[in-house]
């Protein structure tokens, strides 16, 4: 019975890991986008270069950003996911805001659940929760950038 017991609680662990930081899902069709109504990035600005490209995000003015902000500078490998995000899981926690469901933009950065950055470059709808961190405004050329495989990311204060 010890045993048992044992095993589905492993499996349950297992199947909770594989399902974080998955964005493939499609939000309910009368979902509101509720991810583009938190606020506006209105607190500072954080340079991420990604290879020889570098890109401006604005912060979001929140606990999840601030939280992000003091641990800048920061190199992490991202891995790929679903062919439309790059994510890194923190061995620390930050604080949390999330909304749920609505639109991802490309450049949106966020955290799904406590510890798992999320950098999006491809747009989609999501009945998935995040906590905003940043938005890169100029877009252009960040696919290329990311590209289709895990990469080396630097986040900096401006």
């Amino acid at each position: 019975m010890k045993f048992l017991i044992s095993a589905i609680m492993v499996l349950t662990s297992f199947s909770l890991s594989i399902a974080s930081c998955s964005t493939n899902e499609t939000a309910e069709p009368n979902a509101t986008n509720q991810l583009n109504d938190i606020g506006n990035p209105t607190n500072g600005t954080m340079k991420i270069t990604i290879g020889s490209s570098v890109f401006t995000a604005t912060f979001y003015d929140n606990a999840t950003a601030t939280a992000f902000k003091s641990m800048l500078p920061l190199t992490i490998n991202m891995s790929e996911l679903n062919g439309n995000e790059k994510f890194f899981y923190f061995s620390n926690t930050l604080p949390t805001n999330p909304s749920v469901g609505g639109t991802i933009q490309v450049g949106d950065l966020m955290l799904y659940g406590n510890n798992c950055l999320v950098l999006f470059y491809e747009s989609f709808n999501t009945s998935y929760s995040y906590s905003q961190i940043g938005k890169i405004a100029n877009t252009t050329g960040l696919v290329n950038a990311l590209g289709s495989e895990n990469i080396d990311v630097k986040f900096e204060l401006e």
